[in-house]
């Protein structure tokens, strides 16, 4: 599980270097996480707060303080392993995926009220967990939640980023769930932890349960064999 006193400076910076020594690993400096954390903020009004949509681990592990949550629907864009991780839940040895937001279709999740007065501590933590690398963009975007729509952040692909992945088939992209490995666990947990709390919430992802089940495939033709 993340924790908040995880996201500081020195440890973003440790980090990167232990990325970087097993090979080229594109991360953005201090200065330019902080400059894109500005430029999302001046689009915003703070007198209400901010809510921002989770799509993946932040529905289980936000690490962030919030005052509530409400189920949310996003337009335009889908949820989808597309990003490769070579940190956090994979490594050089044991590379891994993660999931972000791509165009198109539509994706259900959670929206996390964060209070005016705490949307620069938060946000903070937000960048420093989301933006290591600047494979996402963060987004202001329409939420639809029970009571009606509002503006929120949300953090989407970055398709220019070397860590992108344009194009990969189930069958491969069940392998590297099946194998892929961190300091922070297993993709194999991530999936499964991502399925059980949308499960909670009654939303399915029929692309993350036909994932479910053929990573059950492997391991049965692997148990076989």
């Amino acid at each position: 599980m993340l924790v908040r006193e995880e996201f500081n400076r020195e440890r973003i910076d440790e980090l990167i270097r232990e990325a970087q020594k097993h090979g080229p690993f594109q991360a953005l400096t201090h200065e330019e996480r902080e400059a894109t954390r500005h430029a999302f903020l001046s689009q915003i009004d703070p007198q209400d707060g901010l809510w921002v949509f989770g799509y993946g681990s932040l529905l289980w592990n936000p690490a962030f303080h919030f005052t509530e949550w409400q189920p949310a629907r996003l337009h335009g864009f889908r949820r989808r392993f597309c990003m490769k991780a070579s940190i956090g839940r994979g490594s050089p040895d044991k590379p891994g995926l993660m999931l972000a937001l791509d165009h198109g279709g539509s994706c259900n999740g959670r929206a996390f009220h964060i209070a005016p007065e705490k949307i620069d501590s938060e946000t903070d933590i937000l960048w420093m967990r989301e933006m290591i690398s600047g494979a996402y963009h963060a987004r202001l975007v329409n939420l639809r939640l029970p009571g009606g729509t509002v503006k929120g952040l949300t953090f989407v692909i970055n398709r220019t980023h070397s860590r992108y992945i344009r194009e990969m088939d189930m069958e491969e992209t069940t392998r590297l769930l099946a194998t892929g490995e961190g300091h922070l666990g297993t993709c194999r947990d991530y999936l499964t932890n991502t399925i059980a709390h949308l499960d909670e919430m009654n939303v399915k992802d029929r692309y993350l349960h036909e994932l479910q089940v053929k990573m059950r495939e492997l391991d049965r033709r692997a148990n076989m064999a």
